[in-house]
């Protein structure tokens, strides 16, 4: 589906090869999930300005700014050539049955949206292995149509080689996300020479209880909500079809995963084969867990 250059080093001493590697994977990943193609993908480190990076990316290139919820400066930017995100905008739509060739004809509205829905998709990815790194939850924050700062000199190059329309998309990280990075990456090493005679413990081969045995095959309703809100009755009693319930989560905002009505994880919305489903991103504490039962 996607092929990285694992042979790269450490991207300008801050984002590792393996996370770019994995951002790689991601991005094939959710090509083959939304629009059911598999492109070659594969990634280089460059060095550049912004017009160098732009002129690699082809021209008219479409600037995504996106915030982590990391620090205040905590940022990817993300460019892609008008050619390829129009490209896969139109998949998208074609696969979600709407009339491709009508909807060249008309303004790149609803195109736009598609491509930034396929980008905050990838960007959760993108969280999901920062917090996997970082051992801390990690959400998207703010979004923004926004270039990087001129003085961006680092770039990470991803290359699709969509069969009717290739292209590349540029990656920039703001050095505050680079620095974060390169910590939690410099953590395991000074523990290790701290401890040389330390040696990692290898977790137990897990056999499950007989008596947890008894229990493995109950089944328990697992449900998704996507905000809650009270209204007095007289409100509810004027709800009729076509009626707007304005909930209290962002539609930015992680869904809750209950099962048997308690909470315990949150997650994003993601379609697959024409079905809605969530992708697990957090796990909630036992606190949490237990709050929720009040």
């Amino acid at each position: 589906m996607s092929a990285s250059d694992s042979r790269q080093p450490a991207l300008y001493g801050g984002i590792p090869a393996m996370l770019m590697d994995q951002w790689a994977a991601n991005l094939g990943e959710l090509l083959d999930s939304m629009i059911g193609q598999h492109p070659q993908i594969r990634w280089q480190a460059v060095s550049g300005s912004a017009a160098d990076a732009g002129a690699r990316a082809e021209a008219n290139v479409l600037w995504r700014e996106q915030g982590f919820q990391l620090a205040p400066d905590a940022v990817v930017w993300v460019g892609a050539p008008q050619a390829l995100w129009e490209h896969t905008a139109h998949l998208m739509l074609k696969a979600a049955g709407v009339d491709v060739a009508a909807e060249k004809d008309a303004d790149d509205g609803e195109a736009r949206k598609s491509w930034e829905e396929f980008l905050g998709q990838w960007m959760s990815m993108m969280a999901r292995s920062l917090a996997i790194m970082l051992d801390r939850e990690v959400l998207c924050a703010t979004t923004a149509e926004k270039a990087p700062p001129e003085d961006q000199r680092e770039w990470a190059a991803i290359t699709v080689d969509f069969e009717e329309a290739p292209g590349v998309i540029v990656l920039a990280f703001s050095a505050a996300l680079m620095e974060l990075i390169a910590g939690s990456a410099a953590r395991p090493q000074e523990a290790a020479a701290s401890s040389p005679d330390a040696s990692p413990q290898e977790p137990a081969p897990g056999k499950v209880p007989r008596t947890m045995e008894l229990l493995l095959d109950v089944e328990l309703p697992v449900s998704i909500s996507f905000g809650r809100t009270e209204l007095p009755l007289k409100e509810v009693l004027k709800l009729t079809t076509g009626s707007i319930v304005e909930l209290n989560r962002g539609v930015s905002e992680p869904v809750e995963i209950l099962v048997n009505h308690c909470l315990i994880a949150r997650g994003e919305v993601v379609v697959v084969d024409g079905n809605y489903g969530v992708r697990v991103l957090h796990i909630v504490s036992r606190q949490e867990r237990l709050r929720s039962l009040r």
